[in-house]
């Protein structure tokens, strides 16, 4: 899945090399493409936290077989 990038930033940094390294092969990707997917992975994780924080602190009255029209009327 290819997010939609409308806009870029180009960014220099220092890394350990090690770091880099080793992320470089765990991807099998260029270095620009392993940034950008530590990336994703670090907004999908901290989008993840912030939904388990809300666990049990939001009501849904939603029966999921009702949203699917699988509501047996025998």
């Amino acid at each position: 899945m290819t997010a939609v990038m409308t806009e870029m930033r180009k960014v220099t940094t220092f890394l350990p090399a090690s770091l880099v390294d080793a992320a470089l092969g765990a991807s099998g990707l260029s270095l620009t493409e392993t940034l950008r997917a530590a990336l994703r992975h670090y907004n999908h994780h901290a989008a993840s936290q912030r939904l388990l924080a809300a666990r049990g602190k939001v009501a849904f009255e939603l029966d999921w077989r009702a949203l699917r029209g699988k509501d047996d009327a025998r």
